[in-house]
């Protein structure tokens, strides 16, 4: 099922708890589109995963807040910066302090998560939801990303519950920055 923004925020309440359900969803962002589903849902994630085949991988979220990632990541004084920049095209990996913040499906290892806040409404979506959703690259592990929505893999499109329409826009995915040791390190994604 195909949606676009406006049917989103008109029926926040319904797609909410469909989220909190188990749905996975494709979404659009501030760089490229994510596949989406409630961080915190074991089997949402496991079968996010399966779509995805990629099993081992950590995967990143969008947070509702830096609240959020002050609650439950360690954020070290050369992180500040980089915190500073968000809402922007940045996926900060920080340690995570309070291992029940998501699901442990999201990082197998459990001990780092990648943290993002969007320049773009979905994170006021995602503010309203009140807790992270996964936000990962929309592609089969291996495959291209898409840029449009009519460039999902049939793999995605045919097993997710909902895509939230955006119109096109040529977008890159997110800088990768890990926080995790004494400096500030930019991952090449490959």
């Amino acid at each position: 099922m195909i949606i676009t923004k406006t049917e989103l925020f008109e029926e926040k309440e319904r797609y909410a708890r469909e989220i909190a359900k188990g749905a996975v969803f494709l979404h659009p962002t501030d760089t490229i589109n994510g596949l989406g589903a409630a961080a915190t849902h074991d089997e949402a994630v496991k079968k996010l995963r399966r779509i995805k085949k990629n099993p081992h991988a950590p995967l990143s979220i969008i947070v509702p807040s830096k609240a959020w990632i002050r609650e439950n990541c360690e954020v070290p004084i050369h992180a500040e910066e980089w915190l500073a920049k968000l809402p922007g095209p940045y996926t900060l990996v920080l340690n995570l302090k309070n291992k029940n913040a998501v699901s442990k499906h999201v990082n197998p290892k459990n001990d780092t998560i990648g943290v993002r806040i969007p320049k773009h409404w979905i994170s006021e979506f995602v503010e309203h939801i009140g807790e992270p959703i996964i936000s990962t690259i929309a592609n089969v592990s291996g495959e291209e990303y898409s840029h449009d929505i009519d460039e999902v893999h049939d793999d995605i499109s045919n097993n997710t519950n909902f895509m939230i329409y955006e119109a096109y826009e040529k977008g890159k995915p997110s800088e990768v920055i890990d926080l995790t040791g004494d400096k500030a390190e930019i991952i090449t994604r490959r």
